[in-house]
């Protein structure tokens, strides 16, 4: 299993056709197979972020990614990060967005994302605060998570991926960094 973990995952790019479907709920409980996926995409998030191991293996740092990011139409993602107080890391299956605040919030230095290897400069205008539902792999049951700021700003970014969307389909194209009045800025 350690060297199945090891490889190195093949990212699709945003101009592939498939980054822009919609994927698929996935079949529960959860199979072996979904699992393994699963565990692939949250160890190479592990490894991206590992300087070393990053530039000897020629591999973008992430937070998250979607299983639509290794051509797989299905509605699950992985996060993983570490901010001031914790690590945060999820495996997330058919989540569901249940609540938005109507306050929104923007990254200052913008996106990013594995799959779009060129930028896009201005503010990507989220909402500030969410809550979501999905069955967690990592827990094995079904959670609801409430996150605000940065954390939201990621799982909204993924979750995305799931109806084909990127970040940069947010973006104002005639004012870029137009901000919205009461937004905060990240």
């Amino acid at each position: 299993m350690i060297i199945l973990l090891r490889m190195k995952l093949k990212i699709i790019k945003d101009s592939n056709p498939i980054m822009r479907k919609r994927s698929l709920p996935v079949d529960m409980p959860l199979s072996k197979e979904d699992k393994d996926t699963l565990d692939m995409m949250l160890e190479h998030l592990k490894l991206s972020q590992d300087e070393e191991y990053a530039k000897r293996h020629n591999i973008q740092p992430g937070v998250g990614m979607a299983a639509i990011q290794i051509g797989l139409l299905k509605r699950m993602f992985v996060i993983y990060y570490q901010n001031d107080k914790e690590i945060v890391q999820y495996q997330l299956v058919n989540p569901q967005i249940l609540e938005t605040s109507v306050k929104k919030c923007a990254l200052e230095a913008g996106e990013g994302c594995l799959s779009v290897p060129k930028p896009h400069e201005g503010l990507v205008h989220r909402y500030y605060k969410i809550k979501l539902k999905a069955y967690d792999a990592l827990q094995n049951k079904d959670i609801i998570i409430s996150a605000t700021g940065y954390d939201a700003v990621v799982l909204q970014h993924e979750y995305d991926h799931l109806d084909g969307k990127f970040y940069y389909d947010r973006i104002n194209k005639e004012a870029p960094n137009q901000r919205i009045p009461g937004e905060e800025i990240i």
